[in-house]
């Protein structure tokens, strides 16, 4: 059995010093939102309000306008999780990578339940456009599409982060960002949800995912994270 060398310890513990420090933002701005939303904070719902009508897709919109919308939202579902994660989650087991497997199933299939919960406590209402979320029996905050794609992204980088060079970090963390952005922007654009509902699955997508990566141990150098050598 190896020992860590103090100096390996001190590493390990600095190299979880900023997820820590965005599992606690991420948890403050959930809060403060579900907080504001409760309350009926005059500044955040005239701001939903004002980003909600000017990026409204419309109601009648074309079909072909509502099927790229709905397209380009999909990644958020449920479904889309499952369609990519599951062949990991079977490759990780092939591979005997067990806390790894662990974290990745915990973590994905949490969010949704999660989410519903927090929708469930603060009870807010969709925006009630005629064809966004008028036709939704579910409430809004926060948003489910949101959470789950900004979940699905945290996963798969902290995954992929100690295999790939700087250079190919870099990149996949621009493309990760731009999907959970333009998810996001589809739930606005599709009438269903308010800005701060987006944010606030935002957040919580991340702040959870990076908590169960924290406590099983699954950042790069624990016990969890995947090593170049087992590819």
């Amino acid at each position: 059995m190896q020992t860590a060398l103090p100096g390996q310890t001190r590493s390990r513990v600095a190299s979880v010093v900023p997820a820590w420090l965005a599992v606690g933002g991420s948890a403050v701005v959930v809060a403060l939102l579900a907080w504001a939303v409760l309350a009926g904070l005059d500044p955040l719902l005239d701001a939903d309000r004002a980003v909600s009508d000017a990026l409204y897709a419309g109601d009648g919109r074309s079909r072909w306008l509502e099927l790229v919308l709905q397209v380009a939202t999909a990644p958020g579902l449920s479904a889309s999780r499952a369609v990519v994660l599951l062949p990991v989650l079977a490759w990780l087991v092939l591979r005997r990578a067990g806390w790894t497997a662990a974290w990745v199933f915990v973590a994905a299939a949490g969010i949704s339940p999660l989410t519903t919960l927090l929708k469930d406590a603060v009870g807010r209402l969709r925006p009630q456009f005629a064809d966004g979320g008028a036709g939704y029996a579910s409430f809004g905050y926060p948003s489910g599409h949101a959470s789950g794609i900004a979940a699905l992204v945290t996963i798969l980088l902290v995954l992929a982060w100690p295999l790939l060079e700087p250079p190919a970090r870099r990149a996949w963390l621009a493309v990760g960002a731009a999907l959970v952005l333009l998810v996001g922007l589809t739930r606005i654009w599709l009438g269903v949800h308010y800005l701060s509902d987006v944010l606030g699955g935002w957040a919580l997508g991340l702040g959870w995912t990076l908590l169960v990566a924290l406590l099983v141990g699954a950042l790069p150098g624990h016990r969890a994270a995947l090593r170049p050598r087992e590819i």
